[in-house]
């Protein structure tokens, strides 16, 4: 596949991905964040699929009971050994990425996950000098143990780059793993690259990584999309700058965390971003490959994060999938009937044609309703909980208009009412209300 036929942003819209060729907007929810280790991987890519889903996230991580590590082991001494790739490991990933691109699927992958690399899992981890044949701690710099939050920077394993420790003894096994990796993924036209999850390393980490794959991709004639996931909460804090203020090295950004914050700074927030792009002369796509909440996890409820599922999408961001249990819904009942309903609202307007519009909502409470509006065509209100407000159409004046309801969580357009079409009063002003009082509801009007 050439790469005009991968996925990169849009040439109309770069705020948005196109994929063979058109415009795409990713929608995901899945169980888990390694999604290539799960034993029935080709049922839950079939399950997404059937509910609209075009998205997944995919950690290079081993953690859990029943990964495989990406070296092979020595089932006498159970040592690994760095320089031999771990055949399963691999061949999972090759299958994970066949699967998807066989249902136009595609795959955010963050090639390095802290949290492999502190604590429990640390202990388990190849790369410890306890658990290779390769070195000692001493001639690694790496320690045995290590008690604290990965946040907490004690690992060397993120300062092996030149411009950090140069540590050119561990740095080439970390090459030579991404290089096994590119040797199969660069092959798909169905991916996206993020260099780490949440991380708050020095930013000549992933600085150094991302060059390092462009170079690679480079020279097998492939386009490669890349980015960075920082820790912070506030997408922005000056920690994400590292991403933001790069476009040498980075073609899109991810801001997954800003789905920690409450709602008014999780539409805000985004909007100031976009504001950063436009004023710099230039558009990214903006994605949130995890949407936290569930009243299981800590990091909001399951409302919030039904809410900053559609919420995120008519701020303009050209993804949204649902976080793994228990942070996240992943892809249960809730989160499936939420992908189907906004892929079929998604599916009666163009979406990439259209901008965040709540200055064109009057008598509206604060998180009663959010607009996307391409001002005299078709506007999108989201009500997360019912809703009565007046939309601005008078861009449209003199056109007839028409109003259509779709109840999400039935996943079903309500039928239109017979008669004269909805009719704006002379201020241009169109009563838009629920149809219940309650519930989440998505109302399309377009002028005809």
């Amino acid at each position: 596949m050439d790469n005009d036929a991968r996925i990169r942003p849009y040439d109309a819209n770069p705020f948005y991905w196109q994929y063979k060729g058109k415009p795409v907007l990713l929608l995901g929810g899945s169980v888990e964040d390694n999604l290539f280790q799960i034993p029935n991987i080709q049922e839950h890519l079939d399950l997404l699929h059937s509910v609209g889903g075009n998205y997944v996230r995919c950690t290079m991580s081993s953690r859990d009971p029943g990964d495989a590590w990406p070296f092979e082991r020595d089932p006498a001494t159970g040592l690994y050994d760095l320089e031999q790739p771990g055949e399963e490991y691999w061949r999972r990933l090759r299958r994970f990425l066949e699967l998807c691109l066989e249902r136009d699927i595609i795959a955010q992958f963050e090639m390095w996950d802290r949290f492999d690399f502190a604590r429990a899992p640390w202990q388990d981890n190849p790369y410890n000098p306890k658990n290779n044949v390769n070195y000692t701690a001493e001639e690694s710099g790496l320690q045995e143990a290590i008690d604290t939050h990965p946040g907490q920077r004690e690992s060397a394993f993120f300062r092996t780059v030149p411009a950090l420790e140069n540590n050119t003894l561990l740095l080439r096994f970390q090459q030579q793993q991404v290089d096994q990796m590119l040797s199969i993924s660069l092959a798909f036209p169905n991916t996206l690259y993020c260099m780490d999850n949440e991380t708050n390393e020095d930013p000549e980490w992933p600085w150094y990584w991302a060059r390092y794959i462009r170079e690679k991709a480079d020279a097998a004639g492939v386009n490669v999309q890349l980015t960075e996931m920082w820790d912070h909460h506030n997408i922005l804090d000056d920690e994400h700058r590292a991403t933001f203020e790069h476009p040498e090295i980075f073609d899109f950004c991810d801001v997954s965390q800003n789905n920690h914050s409450p709602a008014r700074e999780h539409w805000e927030n985004p909007l100031a971003l976009r504001k950063r792009f436009l004023d710099a002369g230039r558009r990214w796509p903006m994605n949130s490959v995890k949407i936290y909440g569930a009243n299981s996890g800590a990091y909001g409820s399951t409302r919030d994060a039904q809410e900053r599922f559609w919420r995120q999408v008519f701020v303009g961001l050209a993804s949204s999938r649902f976080h793994r249990p228990p942070a996240g819904l992943g892809l249960g009942e809730i989160p499936q009937a939420h992908i189907r309903s906004l892929r079929m609202f998604t599916d009666e307007m163009d979406i990439t044609t259209c901008t965040p519009h709540n200055d064109l909502l009057g008598n509206r409470s604060w998180n009663e309703a959010y607009c996307t509006a391409n001002p005299g065509t078709e506007y999108a209100l989201f009500f997360p909980d019912g809703g009565d407000v007046r939309l601005d159409v008078s861009a449209a004046a003199g056109r007839p208009l028409r109003l259509r309801w779709l109840d999400i969580r039935a996943g079903r357009w309500l039928p239109e009412p017979s008669g004269d079409a909805p009719t704006p009063d002379d201020a241009g002003l169109l009563r838009v209300a629920t149809p219940a009082e309650e519930g989440y509801w998505a109302a399309l009007v377009q002028a005809r």
